[in-house]
């Protein structure tokens, strides 16, 4: 079969693998559409385990089934989780499953950009959903980063009529701001350093986006009474929006960092600034959860939760690379999908 290797970046190669044997309780799966994350292209994060096979916002078609698999048969169309629970450790039942030993040591055979991949039986125990008939493949890809970003919002325990303020409007950002909007959020404003994006944040929810340069503080006193951000939703690494995060923020409210930085940055806090007095929440969200997993694909089926519409590009297999590159880029994209079965 063939699959897209990943060696860096700007060298990613066809080459041919032989077919994953599945076992028993496991699920061989054809690949239709997997998404390019922005992790994928994090090369200092990815560079220590090259070369290898990427991919793991998949959606595809059951070839073959295990013995004992029943849940699901040749002919079905799935979704998958690359990283599950153990769902009985000290993480998982105080709800911290993406801090579970097991989530991050599962993955799949090879991954997500190959024509198939086998799916280990704990994934096919606690990580595989039927996409429902309404769903297509691509739309189906969304299940990963949506969930990701319930869970997000979960967390910070954002409710309905709270002013969000979004620092990064990339596909992170931007289905932060339609999530908020779809679940009842008041005011939400967007920021961003390209206008493509600024433009899509409006469309999908924001009431205002506006560059990070321009006085952030006074366009939310404006929009919410005199006030900051009951919410704030840093999905941008740069060290300049971790510090003006904490100044957007109304005393009680939440920050929640959900991209990294990079490996050597360090953010300065001021504790009186920050906390005394302020009970302002300072928190962090990486993964999903399979409840949120489970969430994400109900939600694609409302007609509200317009995720084909951030779909801005679709690549064969063979041209992966230029995928990668069009999402490192970061300029006129969002949702970036490959394609294995597509010449």
């Amino acid at each position: 079969m063939r699959v897209a290797m990943y060696y860096n970046n700007k060298n990613i190669r066809i080459e041919e693998m032989p077919v994953p044997k599945i076992e028993a309780g496991e699920i061989l799966m054809s690949v239709e559409a997997s998404g390019v994350c922005g992790s994928d292209v994090l090369e200092w994060y990815r560079i220590k385990k090259a070369p290898l096979v990427l991919g793991h916002e998949v959606a595809g078609q059951v070839v073959e089934v295990g013995s004992g698999v029943d849940k699901f048969k040749v002919g079905d169309r799935i979704v998958a989780a690359h990283h599950v629970p153990c769902n009985t450790c000290t993480y998982c039942l105080s709800g911290h499953h993406t801090a579970c030993d097991t989530l991050r040591s599962t993955n799949f055979d090879p991954g997500g950009f190959a024509e198939l991949l086998r799916i280990p039986a704990i994934n096919v125990d606690r990580g595989v959903h039927i996409i429902p008939e309404e769903i297509s493949y691509e739309d189906a890809t969304f299940h990963e980063p949506l969930g990701c970003v319930i869970r997000a919002q979960r967390i910070a325990r954002l409710s309905a009529g709270q002013c969000v303020l979004v620092f990064g409007c990339g596909i992170a950002g931007l289905l932060n701001v339609h999530l908020a909007r779809f679940t009842g959020a008041g005011k939400i404003l967007a920021l961003d350093i390209v206008p493509f994006r600024l433009d899509a944040a409006k469309e999908f929810g924001a009431d205002e986006a506006i560059l990070p340069t321009e006085d952030v503080q006074a366009c939310l006193r404006q929009m919410n009474s005199g006030r900051l951000a009951d919410q704030v939703f840093v999905c941008t690494g740069a060290e300049s929006a971790q510090i003006q995060a904490m100044e957007c923020v109304e005393r009680g409210g939440t920050v929640l960092f959900f991209a990294p930085t990079d490996p050597d940055v360090r953010t300065p806090l001021s504790i009186n600034d920050i906390f005394f007095r302020n009970d302002v929440t300072l928190t962090t969200s990486y993964g999903a959860a399979p409840y949120d997993s489970w969430l994400a694909l109900e939600l694609i089926r409302s007609p509200l939760m317009r995720v084909n519409d951030m779909i801005t590009h679709r690549f064969p297999l063979a041209e992966t690379q230029t995928g990668f590159q069009v999402v490192a880029k970061a300029q006129d994209s969002f949702k970036v999908n490959i394609e294995p079965q597509k010449v």
